[in-house]
């Protein structure tokens, strides 16, 4: 899992592109977007629930402090850190 400690500035706004139905989970780093690869189906908002709580991980913060702003039910999701 890559360090992303260095996106974990309070009101930093992280723009994701999530990947359900994945056969691993993974944060890859690459370009103005993060692409997260999540296992969980996109099914009542479990894959978004793992992407933050992967996000979450990878910047050393609690999953609380970030919040949803966009993206509920797309694949592009963009989260604040609080």
């Amino acid at each position: 899992m890559p360090d992303l400690t260095h996106l974990a500035q309070p009101g930093a706004e992280i723009a994701v592109r999530v990947t359900p139905n994945a056969r691993r989970a993974g944060i890859e780093p690459g370009g103005p977007v993060l692409r997260i690869a999540v296992t969980e189906i996109a099914e009542d908002g479990r894959a978004t629930a793992a992407a933050q709580a992967l996000l979450a991980r990878a910047m050393g913060v609690a999953k609380t402090r970030l919040s949803l702003l966009r993206g509920t039910k797309a694949r592009d999701k963009l989260f604040r850190l609080d």
